[in-house]
């Protein structure tokens, strides 16, 4: 308060504001008026407003009304028509004068209400719109026909809105001298029931403050909202004990949280730097394996080459390539086992087949290394459910990882012991071993037991991932052992297998056979070492081949050359191979022509376009020329056979 307020109001603010009655009368009386007179005043600028645009909207519609009417009496000027059409006017009290106006602005006719004495009209019409003048609302709009402006209407009405706005006020003021005076009488009762029970909170809350004594009770003296207040605030008090302790165990929930996604963010760190080493790893292998194949290049662009050397560098491009195409095709089923589009095609097989094959891909390596392998399988033959590639690939990737991880000349041993319903299969080396702390993780994808740049074997990690997701996919299990560092290692497979009364003939494991037949070949590739290479081969085999390096070019030659057998790529330049397949097959030349897609593109859908596009084979790169060799060793025998 100011030094210049007057003492009796001086002395009535500072009542009011020491007591908690005299607050809640004035916020009653204070909000009661301030809410009629905002509600109020809101409707009455509402009342306003709407009353003036229902005014203008409905002069306009009567200009309209009048224009429409008189559009033909302003086509032929007939000021008869006109001055009757503006005559209906006097039902309209409010309306005081009127006019049409030709489109040249002369005046073609006029009315006047005969109460409103005389009228001046405007010498020429105005462009549309209203103005209010005083008492009295002038209006002008143009009257159209056929969108041509043929005149103007001219109305001038009463604006009787002042007088709206002192009966509205009138009343206003009378209901909120009779809503303060209800007011009034209603803070007398509030005073009661609501005032005494939040004093009487007050007062404990003082004396809890004071004493900290939350044992302090109020007393409750009514059922309504103040009677739940007071409950609530008894309940308070008894529960301010729990609320430190449930603060203290979301205290503690809270350190663990933060723990676990500390703990979290290091596992994401951990990932992230496995997922550098295994780039870094990739990386290397591919360096490993890429570097003597330059070699051998250059071995044999070298002058003077024997026959030994010769045969000596390709066995040695053949091994890495091998490896390289192992490389590519485990991460490719990797992907595919994590994506659900790898797909097992079982069938009943010997199970010594199944080895004998994985022992003939594993062959060279164990020769180069010099390794001593002890095969044990049973005397009689065991058969299982299985997918023969699938299952020779985990022994295949069992035996790669004795033999990498073994020190040359070390022993390796691979023996099958076959039960009732199960057989188990056991790869063991002398090798490097695994330490006890990766046993757990050693079938994690990407997990490396030695990661130091001084480990004589680089290894990404893949192989024994996938060797334990194919054989689950068998519904097998797969374990590894190992004494510690240096002690060598074990991996135990186990498999459900067939009983032998249950067993019928086995499906081979490889199917192979050594056919004669020329044919003439159509190889369209853009990647012209591939074609020319694969040319050489085919040539070398005694068929005429014509080569092509792009889909349009393939499609001329194959016009003339009349081709009984087509490699094509996918991916060709001018004309994409599924294309070109489904020309071929349209031409009455190849209609017959026996069509094989050779392309990087391999997944399960590439294979589902390249048989609707007309494809008998697919075969993905890299290729090895025993594949290509064996489906023409059967082409020649479907040639041969009745």
């Amino acid at each position: 308060m100011t030094a210049g307020t007057p003492a009796p109001l001086k002395g009535m603010l500072g009542s009011i504001r020491h007591s908690v009655r005299k607050k809640l009368m004035l916020v009653v009386l204070a909000t009661t008026f301030l809410a009629l007179l905002l509600m109020g005043v809101a409707m009455l600028v509402y009342d306003l407003r709407t009353t003036h645009d229902a005014w203008v909207s409905d002069l306009f519609i009567k200009a309209n009304l009048i224009g429409h009417a008189s559009a033909p009496a302003l086509a032929f000027d007939d000021e008869r028509v006109a001055r009757e059409n503006l005559a209906l006017l006097k039902d309209l009290p409010k309306v005081s004068a009127a006019a049409i106006y030709t489109a040249k602005g002369a005046l073609l006719a006029s009315y006047t209400r005969a109460e409103a004495g005389n009228q001046n009209f405007p010498a020429l019409p105005e462009s549309d719109g209203y103005r209010i003048e005083g008492k009295q609302l002038i209006l002008f709009k143009r009257i159209e026909n056929n969108r041509e402006i043929v005149g103007t209407v001219y109305l001038k009405t009463s604006y009787e809105l002042m007088e709206r706005l002192r009966s509205y006020v009138a009343i206003l003021a009378s209901v909120m001298v009779l809503s303060l005076v209800v007011a009034v009488l209603m803070t007398s009762w509030l005073q009661q029931s609501v005032t005494g029970p939040i004093l009487a909170i007050t007062d404990v809350a003082r004396q809890v403050m004071a004493r900290r004594d939350f044992s302090l009770r109020v007393d409750k003296s009514t059922d309504d909202e103040i009677g739940y207040m007071v409950d609530t605030f008894n309940a308070m008090l008894a529960e301010i004990g729990g609320h430190t302790e449930a603060l203290e165990a979301s205290n503690r929930t809270l350190q663990q949280e933060i723990g676990e996604r500390r703990n979290a963010k290091q596992a994401l760190l951990a990932a992230d730097r496995q997922k550098d080493q295994f780039l870094a790893t990739l990386a290397h292998q591919l360096r490993n394996l890429l570097a003597p194949l330059l070699n051998a290049l250059e071995v044999l662009r070298l002058p003077g080459n024997d026959g030994r050397a010769s045969l000596a560098t390709r066995e040695l491009m053949e091994r890495q390539l091998r490896q390289l195409v192992q490389l590519v095709d485990d991460l490719l089923d990797v992907s595919r086992i994590g994506t659900g589009k790898l797909v097992l095609r079982k069938e009943q097989h010997e199970l010594g087949a199944i080895v004998r094959v994985a022992m003939e891909a594993v062959a060279p390596l164990i020769q180069a290394r010099q390794h001593q392998l002890d095969l044990s399988l049973p005397n009689q033959p065991v058969y299982v459910m299985a997918d023969a590639t699938r299952l020779s690939q985990v022994f295949v990737n069992l035996l790669i990882n004795a033999a990498k991880f073994t020190d040359s000349g070390g022993k390796l041993a691979f023996s099958v012991q076959a039960g009732e319903d199960k057989v188990t299969i056991t790869v063991s080396d002398n090798g490097i071993g695994i330490p006890q702390a990766m046993l757990p993780l050693i079938f994690d994808l990407y997990a490396q037991a030695d990661r130091s740049l001084e480990r004589a074997h680089a290894s990404l990690g893949v192989g024994l991932s996938l060797a334990r997701k194919l054989v689950q996919l068998h519904g097998g299990s797969i374990t590894a052992h190992s004494d510690g560092a240096d002690r060598g290692s074990r991996f135990t497979v186990c498999l459900p297998c067939l009983p032998r009364s249950a067993a019928g003939d086995p499906a081979p494991a490889h199917e192979t056979r050594s056919r004669s037949g020329r044919f003439r070949i159509l190889l369209a590739d853009d990647n012209v070492d591939f074609a020319e290479s694969l040319s050489i081969l085919l040539k070398a085999g005694g068929h005429e081949v014509a080569v092509t390096h792009d889909g349009l070019q393939a499609l001329e030659t194959a016009a003339a050359f009349k081709p009984e057998l087509c490699f094509l790529d996918i991916g060709l330049p001018r004309l994409h191979g599924y294309d070109l397949a489904r020309r071929l097959r349209a031409l009455p030349a190849t209609r017959a022509a026996c069509m094989v897609a050779i392309t990087g593109w391999g997944q399960p859908e590439d294979k589902r376009r390249s048989r609707e596009a007309g494809f008998d084979h697919h075969l993905a790169k890299p290729v090895e020329f025993e594949r290509i060799q064996e489906l023409l060793d059967q082409l020649a025998a479907n040639r041969q056979a009745p």
